[in-house]
């Protein structure tokens, strides 16, 4: 008896996502956030390609840019803020960033979501307190002359002395987009941080808030190959799944040896894992060391919290593209005198390498006329 035939069936082959290993995901980070090698971009261009620079503090935005930029000269960017083409502005989880003009006027409103979750947390210090009005209050008075915090606080508290002191400054910066002005951030010079609204200080209106498509897009080309939980950390944004389901036509997709999907650009540039890469000194919070969930592209395992306590964070220096050594420097007269503090054992080829470029970024950065650079342990550190 003859065997029974089936009906031929045609079975589709299935393509699955190629994985990228961890040293492949950080040389494209690297690649994508100008550390790989030095970028000629302008100061301008550098800034909005990064999608902003974490700047809690005034100096870091010139020292991530002196990593990523060729012969950057730091008056460069204060140039910048003078001329209110770039500005000090609270977005990215909630955290004051520097930013071109037109991201600033974009970017806040996309994650005005997060600054409306962060006031919630102040609600019972704003009991009896209407926000419509705080904010205002809050607009009058800060775009009738830029004010120093602690005067907001104290004009605030005089019209609802009942309310917490501390929750009427988070509540005004959270309703309104306020920038710090100048002379606070300029090279060489500072001064107390002072608040206007962005409108106000750029003399022209914040835009509607934008699709979240375009920014999913700049950070991928910034920061991936990345996650969506990746981009959600970097924005201090939820519920993106949706657009990145939503783009996924337009994307290629990866796995990472952990097997989260990853997404990409197309023609991002995404090199050898074997590129070499250069030493880099980064300050205390760098974008390429908070801009993903999963940070094992750039900090293994081991050295994970090893660059802060708590609020506190070091510099650190990036050897063959991965975080393994704090910084700090110190002045002795004209001398500046820069403490290198390993992770781990370090060759001798890649103490050359950071002595090398450690001096570069002193002669670039500081007034010094001598350098003296030395290389701790990480226990030495001190307080």
């Amino acid at each position: 008896m003859a065997a029974k035939k089936h009906p031929a069936r045609t079975v589709a082959a299935t393509k699955h996502p190629a994985v990228l290993t961890t040293r492949a995901l950080n040389r494209a980070t690297l690649d994508r956030q100008l550390l790989l090698r030095r970028s000629t971009m302008s100061a301008k261009e550098a800034v909005a390609h990064l999608v902003g620079l974490q700047a809690q503090n005034t100096k870091p935005p010139y020292f991530q840019l002196h990593a990523r930029l060729a012969e950057f000269d730091p008056r460069e960017l204060s140039a910048l803020m003078e001329s209110r083409e770039v500005v000090r502005i609270v977005t990215l989880r909630s955290t004051l960033h520097t930013h071109t003009a037109d991201d600033a006027l974009t970017l806040r409103p996309l994650v005005q979501a997060a600054r409306d979750r962060e006031l919630k947390a102040f609600r019972h210090g704003l009991a009896g307190v209407d926000l419509a009005r705080l904010a205002a209050v809050s607009r009058e008075l800060v775009e009738e002359r830029p004010r120093p915090v602690k005067e907001l606080r104290e004009e605030l508290l005089a019209r609802w002395p009942e309310a917490d002191p501390l929750a009427l400054t988070v509540a005004a910066r959270c309703l309104l987009p306020l920038v710090q002005v100048t002379p606070r951030g300029l090279w060489e010079r500072s001064g107390q941080v002072a608040l206007t609204t962005v409108e106000h200080w750029l003399g022209r209106p914040s835009e509607p808030v934008p699709a979240p498509d375009a920014t999913v897009l700049r950070y991928l080309n910034a920061f991936g190959p990345a996650s969506v939980k990746d981009m959600q950390r970097w924005a201090g944004l939820t519920r993106l799944r949706e657009v990145f389901d939503r783009l996924r036509p337009r994307l290629l997709t990866f796995r990472d040896e952990r097997g989260t999907e990853l997404f990409d650009l197309p023609d991002a540039p995404r090199p050898d894992p074997d590129t070499p890469a250069p030493p880099r000194f980064l300050p205390e919070f760098d974008n390429v060391l908070l801009g993903h969930d999963d940070r094992s592209r750039v900090i293994a395992e081991v050295n994970k919290g090893r660059n802060g306590v708590g609020n506190q964070a070091y510099g650190t220096v990036l050897v063959d593209g991965f975080f393994e050594a704090i910084w700090r420097v110190e002045r002795d007269g004209d001398a500046a005198i820069l403490t290198v503090q390993p992770l781990r054992t370090l060759r001798r080829d890649e103490r050359d390498g950071i002595a090398e470029e450690a001096v570069g970024m002193l002669s670039a950065m500081t007034d010094a006329t001598s350098y003296d650079v030395r290389f701790g342990t990480f226990l030495d550190f001190g307080d």
